[in-house]
């Protein structure tokens, strides 16, 4: 049976996902460079993400839970590491021991279950003020984890992505329990992170957002490269006549006779009720304004400049994420991983 071809799918640009990585990389000084891949490589596909960042000679890997991990973890090689950052219930314990990947320890009962249990190697978060994860930068954290092989001691920065005190203060916290606690490496900068400079670096740092094209800080304007363009397919062209309305609670009349295509293309693929007379397709340059709701599974655009398209053609949905993040009040982390499951990804 001939495979099924979806009527909507992302462009997902291989060679700009190296290259952010690599400039990533550059900007991270001395320290090795990492890639979270987590949420499903950020809504890419988490396997071809890492078979690309391994090839380009990214060595250290983190996804959320071992759920994630099983599924990435036949692509460990020699000198490749996969740590979880959620650490390990109970639930986890029997997979975590028999696997090549680490925990990240959380919780002060996380230590003492890896402990009492004779785990291996392990990772450490210390919490300097997100107050998520992490064991509090204010205890005695040499001592609770006295006793375990701490590959990598880590904390996570609340607020690189904006001018705050805290990640100063941050900072410091990190660097008072660097000084106390022995671990072969020390890790704080995600993407944000990176960008502030070489008190943020350590041995390792951890970007997600930026490999994947999302904008973190300014310093990273005209340095990362878009990866994914959303592209969906004209399943209709019809044409409004003036006083027309079109989509649900008739949010937008036409003023005029003109003509609309419907793509296959909702809020059930992660494009938002937040696009609904903001967002646009894109023709050779050319936006196409979205009018009306976005709905479940459709939306309307305006194609009364562009006789040429037909019932089958492709368009670009315009997503740069800043600007998108602008149009739609989503962040752009939410514009990457709410990318749904009906897309075709297509590496090129």
């Amino acid at each position: 049976m001939q495979d099924y071809v979806a009527p909507l799918r992302l462009r997902l640009d291989g060679a700009a996902l190296v290259a952010n990585w690599r400039w990533l990389e550059g900007m991270s000084g001395g320290a090795a460079c990492g890639a979270a891949v987590k949420a499903d490589g950020y809504g890419l596909g988490a396997t071809e993400v890492m078979r690309r960042l391994v090839k380009a000679g990214c060595r250290d890997f983190f996804v959320s839970n071992w759920g994630e991990a099983a599924v990435l973890e036949p692509l460990l090689e020699e000198g490749v590491s996969l740590s979880v950052l959620h650490g390990v219930r109970a639930e986890d314990m029997r997979q975590a021991l028999a696997s090549k990947t680490r925990p990240v320890l959380c919780t002060p009962l996380q230590v003492a279950r890896w402990r009492e249990a004779g785990g291996g190697p392990c990772d450490v978060m210390v919490d300097t003020g997100m107050n998520r994860l992490g064991l509090d930068w204010r205890g005695d954290v040499a001592a609770m984890v006295a006793g375990l092989t701490v590959e990598t001691l880590m904390s996570h920065l609340a607020s690189a992505d904006e001018e705050s005190g805290l990640t100063g203060v941050q900072r410091d916290r990190f660097a008072a329990v660097r000084a106390a606690v022995p671990a072969r490496r020390y890790s704080l900068a995600n993407s944000a992170g990176i960008c502030l400079g070489e008190g943020y670096r350590h041995d390792l740092t951890r970007p997600g957002l930026a490999l994947y094209g999302g904008v973190p800080r300014g310093e990273a304007e005209g340095h990362i490269r878009a990866v994914v363009q959303p592209q969906a397919q004209i399943l209709q062209r019809r044409r409004l006549m003036a006083g027309d309305s079109i989509g649900y609670n008739a949010t937008f009349t036409a003023a005029r006779d003109h003509a609309v295509a419907i793509l296959n293309l909702g809020y059930a693929d992660g494009y938002l009720r937040g696009f609904s007379g903001k967002g646009a397709a894109i023709v050779e340059g050319a936006r196409l304004p979205v009018l009306g709701r976005v709905s479940m599974d459709l939306v309307a655009v305006d194609v009364g400049a562009r006789p040429d398209l037909a019932e089958g053609d492709w368009v670009d949905i315009a997503y740069d994420l800043r600007e998108a993040a602008a149009a739609s009040g989503l962040s752009q982390y939410e514009l990457l991983t709410g990318l749904g499951a009906r897309y075709d990804r297509v590496w090129v």
